[in-house]
């Protein structure tokens, strides 16, 4: 399939994951004060660092803070399902979402490798320059070419779990996740065949 550069809002995020502020933008977070809970919490499944070696939980190393507060806000009012994520959130005070989220803000990722380069270079195509005809614009127009984001609007990506990136991907065409604002993750993965998202997912992985 040709692909070409188009212009519009972007992939995930994985997210992967659109991004609306948080409830509470003026508010900061303690990074200090987070320490207790994320040894006693989060450290199983995301790992101190944020850098998670389980595929299926996502590193949360350097992704913007706003975006943390909003997805553990998500998780404890329902709005983002998954039952794990909500039972580990419920205790949570806003305060100690916003110190969560100002603690893994701050945190170096470690980048990774594509586990299949040939897939990786396909999903580079999509990342760079969506796909033609079918309405699925350039993940980097919003996340960024490297897969930065923008902080408070998108969220990164660069260096994600593949299978995790591939699993919102899935989520948002199903309509199984619906936290993305404006429903612009939805509309784009519903665009999506499973290969594109395999293929995006591969090359997010690798991308540094």
């Amino acid at each position: 399939m040709k692909l070409v550069v188009t212009l519009a809002a972007a992939l995930v995020a994985t997210s992967v994951f659109a991004n609306e502020p948080a409830a509470t933008p003026a508010r900061k977070g303690d990074p200090k004060a987070a320490e207790s809970i994320v040894n006693q919490v989060c450290a199983g499944c995301h790992a101190v660092d944020g850098n998670s070696t389980v595929a299926a939980n996502p590193k949360l190393a350097g992704l913007n803070a706003e975006y943390i507060d909003k997805q553990l806000t998500n998780f404890k009012s329902g709005e983002r399902n998954n039952a794990i994520m909500s039972g580990m959130v419920a205790s949570l005070s806003p305060q100690d979402m916003l110190n969560l989220a100002a603690y893994y803000s701050a945190q170096t990722p470690k980048p990774d490798t594509a586990k299949d380069q040939v897939l990786a270079t396909l999903g580079q195509g999509i990342f760079r320059g969506g796909v033609q005809g079918a309405g699925v614009p350039a993940c980097a127009s919003c996340h960024g070419p490297q897969g930065k984001g923008i902080p408070v609007q998108f969220p990164r990506l660069a260096g994600q779990h593949s299978d995790y990136i591939y699993a919102q991907l899935n989520n948002f065409r199903l309509g199984t996740r619906a936290n993305d604002g404006a429903k612009m993750m939805q509309t784009i993965a519903a665009k999506m065949t499973d290969a594109e998202m395999k293929a995006v997912a591969a090359y997010i992985q690798g991308l540094r």
